[in-house]
């Protein structure tokens, strides 16, 4: 157990130095967006570095956030503090929404009061953006996409960006060779319906989370008809299923029984069946 335990903040302190790292990295392109934004007179450049900074801001809350939610229950926190990483996806969420309108109203503007563009600015900024997002797209899966909807999100976050900068080469190559400056305005909002997308799916998510809705998928009918079939329970009486974070569910059953009945063995059930790690029995004795 010692070796498991040593081993697990090895991986904490690594995945936490690759998120550093994917700050840092997404910090200093947004500085050379802004730059190549400015010279160039491109707007989609411009809401490129936004979206790099907001992703740069989530990825340091999430890092945050980790590290708060790794704490201990204690006399205050009954549960611990696991949903600090719940608050800081509704957070990043949030602004990703702002931001993402902010750009829309931006692009508008400009179309009324159109200003010359600099292509190749835009181009080689935006491959230069490209292959920073795939780099720290790469960190963020690596310090646990997998395993955390907070850092998944960053991890997402950093996919888009790299589609964003995509897009941003496609509109510089067209201004290059047709001077078709309104493909920049075009990708502008493209890009801003994208981070307003997948703001709105997190937000959703972490809202969910917080107000103690059941899991996604989670089938009451299901539950109850496997716990009458494979236990002496006459009658499930109530469900109550609500998630702490993203990982872990709690339960509250309420449950006419013969006094025979397993709680133990209803727990591991429901725990390995329907992913409910915790679970209060409350049961009526018939039998």
């Amino acid at each position: 157990m010692g070796h498991d335990h040593a081993h697990s903040h090895v991986d904490d302190s690594q995945s936490n130095k690759q998120l550093a790292l994917a700050v840092a990295i997404n910090v200093l392109l947004t500085v050379a967006q802004v730059i190549g934004g400015i010279f160039s007179g491109s707007l989609s450049l411009m809401a490129d570095a936004l979206h790099n900074l907001s992703d740069a801001a989530a990825i340091f809350i999430a890092l945050v956030a980790r590290k708060i939610g790794n704490k201990p229950a204690d006399n205050t926190h009954h549960f611990g503090y696991k949903r600090a990483e719940i608050l800081a996806t509704l957070f990043n969420s949030s602004t990703l929404i702002l931001i993402g309108v902010y750009l829309i109203f931006e692009a508008m503007s400009s179309y009324l009061n159109p200003q010359p563009i600099d292509g190749w600015i835009i181009v080689w900024v935006a491959a230069f953006a490209l292959l920073i997002d795939l780099i720290t797209a790469l960190l963020t899966y690596r310090a646990g996409a997998n395993s955390s909807m907070n850092i998944r999100a960053a991890f997402i976050h950093n996919v888009s960006d790299a589609m964003a900068s995509v897009v941003v080469i496609v509109a510089g190559t067209l201004i290059i060779l047709y001077q078709w400056y309104i493909v920049d305005l075009i990708a502008t909002i493209l890009i801003s319906f994208y981070v307003i997308y997948h703001g709105v799916l997190l937000l959703k998510q972490s809202c969910r989370i917080l107000m103690q809705a059941a899991p996604n998928n989670f089938d009451t009918q299901a539950v109850t008809c496997a716990l009458t079939k494979n236990f002496n329970i006459e009658q499930v009486i109530a469900i109550k299923v609500w998630q702490l974070d993203d990982k872990t569910s709690h339960c509250e059953l309420l449950i006419n029984a013969h006094n025979s009945l397993d709680l133990a063995a209803v727990k591991h059930f429901l725990q390995h069946n329907f992913n409910i790690e915790n679970c209060i029995i409350e049961k009526h004795n018939n039998l």
